[in-house]
Order: structure tokens, then sequence, then C-alpha cells
């Protein structure tokens, strides 16, 4: 099982403290813009903060290892012993299932009315599958804090009545509930193989492996039918080819394993729909395959309608499952991934799909061994995953991402991204067109401890290897991101490019800091992307590591609200700070990158802005014109620069002829000051000071000289950059 999170280890500056950001009361999660986003879904939810009680609320925070971080909304409602908190149904309902937390070693129970009336069942609140620790991910704190548990209700309630739950002899806090309309159990299709027939225990007290097995054999090419009840199956099942395993319904039939199907081949047309598979995962296990699914359905399959829980991943998925359809699910409270298409995957479909507090990846696409190929994520509703990415597509050729629902995000993840990152080989990066299209995220993006920095919204990651597919982001809508919103960065830190990406028809609304987040060099085209709301700047535009190159966006017209750029490479945005003025004294050329066409021996570029006027650089000798350019990270009005020599008086008086070019993207340069000579006099300093003309703006500051009366080559101790006149 690879970790999303591995490797992600980058010298990057810090930034300080999150600031705390409004989560509106929602009910049913549902996207603001793109009304195709997320799964059609059979609850609607409502969130505990939005509704009556006299528990009390938490968050909204988002600081990795806080309890708020997790919850959807980064809020919820903490209840003592006998406080409760009373939820108004949003839709007629006979089901509850409630996202809820408990401390560390205790369980207990919630107290349940309806109207005002206490029902005799209770729901059982554990913390026996929470707090996770994987301390071999770089930068894991102990996480997957919430757990879901349900109920029926044995009776319907209408919209606008009341459900409460209560805390009955343990601290509880609420996240989510979410109402549902069940529909009676379905009856037994003619000609199917009944479990039970075959000695299945639908009380759970008997081991009914054997039966699920020998009515799998008796069902070839037809139907093995599991009854409302429980059953306990003790190992995995394999062999499973040409056979539909279908229950009543995820309500009412339920099987506990925390090991369903493991094989690594099949002839396919397998078909399993209707029922739930429940495991016993507590902690995390990597080589352990404790999947609802582990190795292959093989072609033609599907999965379907059902209810997947407390296991260490969904479906885990390698060898031939082309053209399989993962359709109406609901994947809960997994230790790693929610789905992983682990290479090989041809014109899978994974859709309308329901997916809440995964430890890892909720959907990814892992292209080892080979490519995925033409398959995609589409319309489905991811909420909470606590430690990676809602949809993260590692490598592959023609992959599509339309439609999702994305929100809240924890720690090493983005709501989507689209990376090179391989962790094991043999990897196949991405290639063809990528599109990425429809989707909204809400509320995503992370710190990332390893980086100390953020993770956008939206990530474009170059992290082993330069994106050279076509990556086309189309229609996103992204709203109260903690950070940036979209982000492009080479996360292994060697600078790899990110290129040919077009991001078109984006909405951008409160986004924390700023709305591009360069970190690599490459190039991206915008068009139509507007944006309100920005806490800090438009673009942070500071490529890694500071000399791997620049990084162009390309204006395709139709943008709006983020023109301005985040002033200081040398320090990162706080959300809401707003882009400060840098001091106007400061030399903005020390310590930059410089590089030259040209230098001679030990005089390197970099001796021109190192402070120390003492050194210097040097250019090729008896080769002019030669020319040093300064990087100063972001774009400046720069009034003055000073052009230094060593103040040794061993250093003769002499006149350098200089032409000042700028640039904004480090590709086309313009000529701010034609060619001037310059004196350079020990008796004064061996210094020259040059006035720029009023509105020069410039990011790469390039000094061309073309002579030199005191040696054949040019000469600076120390070039300084200031906004000054």
């Amino acid at each position: 099982m690879h970790s999303s999170t591995a490797g992600h280890l980058r010298r990057m500056p810090a930034i300080g403290a999150v600031v705390a950001l409004a989560a509106g009361m929602l009910v049913s999660i549902a996207p603001a813009a793109h009304a195709a986003a997320g799964a059609t879904l059979p609850f609607t939810s409502v969130e505990a903060e939005s509704a009556a009680g006299n528990g009390t609320k938490i968050g909204p925070d988002y600081t990795q290892g806080s309890l708020a971080s997790e919850a959807s909304g980064r809020q919820a409602v903490r209840l003592s012993a006998g406080q409760r908190v009373e939820f108004t149904v949003p839709r007629a309902a006979n089901a509850v299932n409630i996202a809820y937390s408990v401390p560390d070693g205790q369980s207990g129970a919630l107290n349940v009315y309806v109207n005002g009336t206490r029902l005799a069942k209770t729901l059982p609140v554990t913390s026996k599958y929470s707090y996770i620790d994987t301390g071999w991910i770089p930068g894991a704190k102990t996480h997957h804090f919430f757990d879901n548990t349900r109920m029926l209700l044995g009776q319907n309630v209408q919209a606008g009545d009341k459900v409460a739950v209560e805390a009955a002899g343990v601290q509880v806090t609420v996240d989510v509930a979410d109402f549902e309309q069940v529909a009676p159990a379905a009856g037994q299709p003619a000609g199917s193989v009944s479990v039970v027939s075959k000695g299945a225990d639908p009380s759970g007290n008997g081991d009914s492996t054997q039966a699920f097995r020998d009515a799998i054999a008796a069902a070839q090419g037809g139907t093995v039918w599991i009854p409302p009840g429980d059953y306990r199956l003790t190992s995995s099942l394999s062999g499973v080819q040409n056979v539909t395993l279908q229950g009543a319904g995820s309500w009412y039939s339920v099987v506990h394993t925390s090991r369903f199907i493991d094989q690594s081949g099949s002839a396919g047309n397998v078909r399993v729909k209707d029922f739930a598979v429940i495991g016993e995962v507590t902690e995390r296990v990597d080589s352990s395959p404790d999947n609802f699914v582990n190795g292959s359905l093989g072609p033609n399959s599907s999965v379907s309608g059902m209810w997947i829980q407390h296991l260490k991943v969904g479906l885990w998925l390698t060898g031939n499952n082309d053209n399989l359809v993962v359709e109406n699910n609901r994947i809960l409270d997994t230790t790693a991934d929610g789905l992983n298409l682990n290479g090989t995957a041809k014109g899978v479909r994974v859709r309308n799909n329901f997916l809440r507090n995964q430890g890892d990846d909720s959907l990814a696409m892992w292209s080892l061994y080979s490519p995925d190929t033409d398959s995609s994520f589409e319309n489905n509703t991811i909420s909470q995953p606590n430690l990676a990415n809602g949809i993260a597509i590692y490598g592959g050729t023609d992959i599509a991402v339309r439609n999702n629902l994305i929100s809240d995000t924890n720690a090493l993840g983005s709501g989507i991204a689209i990376s090179n990152q391989k962790f094991l080989d043999p990897f196949n990066p991405l290639a063809g067109t990528i599109t990425v299209d429809g989707n909204t995220l809400v509320r995503t993006g992370a710190m990332n401890p390893n980086w100390n920095h953020p993770m956008g919204a939206l990530r474009v990651d170059s992290y082993d290897s330069a994106i050279n597919a076509t990556v086309n982001i189309t229609n996103t809508t992204i709203t109260d991101s903690p950070y940036s919103a979209f982000e492009f960065v080479s996360g292994g830190g060697q600078g790899y490019p990110v290129r040919n990406v077009n991001v078109t028809g984006a909405t951008v609304r409160n986004t924390g800091t700023v709305v591009v987040q360069a970190e690599a060099q490459g190039a991206v085209t915008f068009k139509n992307v507007t944006a309100t709301q920005v806490g800090a700047a438009g673009v942070y535009n500071c490529p890694y590591p500071a000399n791997s190159g620049s990084f162009s966006l390309t204006d395709g017209g139709g943008n709006s609200g983020w023109s301005s750029t985040w002033s200081d490479c040398s320090t990162w945005p706080q959300p809401g700070q707003g882009n400060p003025d840098p001091d106007p004294n400061r030399n903005l050329a020390k310590g930059r990158p410089a590089t030259a066409t040209g230098s001679q021996d030990v005089y390197t570029p970099g001796k021109a802005v190192d402070g120390d006027a003492n050194s210097y650089w040097e250019s090729t000798n008896n080769a002019f014109p030669q020319s040093l350019t300064v990087d100063l990270g972001s774009s400046y009005a720069v009034r003055r620069l000073v052009l230094k020599l060593p103040p040794s008086s061993a250093w003769g008086a002499r006149t350098q002829t200089v032409t000042v070019l700028g640039s904004t993207d480090g590709s086309g340069y313009s000529t701010v000051l034609g060619a001037q000579g310059y004196r350079f006099d020990p008796a004064t300093g061996n210094t020259a000071t040059v006035t720029l003309p009023s509105g020069t703006n410039l990011r790469y500051l390039r000094l061309t000289v073309t002579a030199n009366t005191g040696w054949p080559a040019g000469q600076f101790s120390e070039v300084e950059a200031y906004q000054t006149p």
C-alpha cells in the first residue's frame, strides 16, 4: 500500500497560524455554482452546529491534530453526559446516521428522541475505530477522530419533525446527521441461491464463510442471495467470477468481515450489490489486505448500492478490472484509501459514490506497473479525508475527474491532486489529456507539516518528473479554501516543470491567501477565472528551488479579482493578511538568485548579490557583451540601482558601459535604460548610482556590460535594487 504523503519533504519558509474562517450552516452538502457537482444521495445531511441544543460548539479550526479540523465544516458540537443536540428533520425519513467522536479509549451510547419521545434503542458510540497513528508517514499525527453510527428509527418522521441525540454516560462530539428514507427490504430474486440454504447464520453467531463459498460455487452464472441478517465471515472469499452477490439492501443485509474478496485475478462479470460489509479494522497495516475488495473482480464487473465501513481500504484494485463500474456506494471510516485503481485499469467508471472520513486519499488512481487508462471519477461526493487528498491522480493516460464535490481535506492533502509522484517504480507518468471539469471544492487544501507551508485546493504537482500531459482544468468552483485555490508545484524539490496546463472558467470565493500558488518552473494559461474575497494577493510566484526557472502565467482573457502579486518570496502570506508593502529601503537583490552569460574562475554571479562588497562577479574575459541577471522574486517598482566594485584602493578607477533591462516573466526583456557609461572610482567608494524611470516594474533585472576601461570583462561586487528614488 502506498502512502499519499510519503516524501513530502522540502525546505520552505514557515507560515504563521491559520486564522479561523467561518463555515456556514449546511443542510446537505450542495455546490454553490455548478449544479451537477457531487453525487445524487439518498440522504440529506444536517450539521450539528446549525441545530438546537445545549452542547458546546467547537471550531472552526484548521490546525492539524485538532478535533474540529477533521469535522465537516470544521465545526461540531461537544456533548457532556446528559446534553443533547436536536435536529430539525429536513425530509421524510425513517433512518439516521450520525458522524461523531468520543475521547480515546472510551465507548458509550447516544439516546435518541423523536419529537420529544425517547426510543428504546440507542446508538452505540466508540473510539475503537479512531485515533489512528501512522508514524511511517512523514508529517502524520494522530488522526481519524470521527466515526459513523446508524439506526433505523422504527417509524417515519416528516420534514420539520425533531430528532435529538443525547450523550449517555460519555462525552460525545456530534458532527453531522444524515437523514434517509430507507426502502423496505428487497425480496429474493427468482432462481438465486441463498447463503442461508448453504448454512449461513443470519444471527451473526456462527461462521458463515463456507456457506458463502458454497453458494458462490452453486450459483455460477446466476445470483447469490444474502437475506436480511448479520453474517460473520472469518476469512476472505476468492475465485469469485461470473456471479452476482446481492443483498436485500445495505441497511438489512450485513456482512461482518475485514477481508471480503481477496483475489489477484478473475474471469470477471462479477456483480456485487445492495448489502453492507462492515469490518473490524482498528489500525492501518499496509501489508495486510484488510479491504472490501483486494485485487481484481475481473473485466466487466460492477459494485453498487454497498455500505462499506471500518476497513483499511474500500477497493484496492490491481490486475484486470477493465470496464469496472463502481457506483451508488457509501464508503465510510477507512483507515487508508476509499478506492485506489492501482495500475492497469482501463475504462473504469467510479461515479455517484459518497465517501467520508478516509485516512488517505478518498479516491485515487496510481499508475504503478502500467498506466490507468481512459478511466474516470465522476459525480462523487467526498467529505473529510483526514490525512491526504479528496481525489488524487498519480500518473495515467487520458484520465477524467468530472463534477465531483469535495470538502474539508486535512493535513497532507488538496481537494484534487494531479501528480507525477511515483512512490514506487515502475511508474507511468501523466500522459495524453487529463480532464478536470466541473468540480466544486469547499474548504479544501491544508497545511503540509513537511513543507511548513500549505497545499492548494487544487494541486498540479511535477513531484518526480515534468508534467508533459495536457491538463485541462475547466468550470471549477473553489470556496473557502483556507489557503490557496490553484497550486503548481514540484513537491519533490527537484524543480521539474509544470507544462501544458489550461485553467478555463473558475469561480474562487474567499480564498485564505492567494488564487495562484506557483512554486515550479513552467507555464499555465488562465481564462475566465474570477475571484472575490482574496485573503492576501492574487498570485504567489516563487519557483522552488529558486534557480530552477521561471513560472509564466498567461492571461487568456476574462480574468478578474486577482491581479496583484505577493511581494516577498522570503515570507509566506498568512490567511487574510493582505499584501504587505515591503520596506522601500530594503535591498531587493540581496540574496536573490543570480545568473550570468559567463564568469571567470571563482568570480561567480552569486558574488554580486551576497552582501559582501569585497567579493565580486567577473564575466568571461575578452567576450563582450556579457550580462548578469537577478531574480527579485516578485515584480517591484524599482526606482534606483546601486552598482559597486570592491572598495579597495587596489582597484583603479574605471568606466563600465551598462544597459539596464527588465522582465516580469523571465522570458521577454525590455530596455529600461539604454547603454550609458558609469564611473567607478575608489576615491568615492567605487560606487555608481543608477536612477530608473518612474513606472519601472520588473521582477528580473538584467545588466548588460559592453565595455570596461579597467578590465576586459563585466565586474560587479554588489548589485543593489531599491524602490526608493
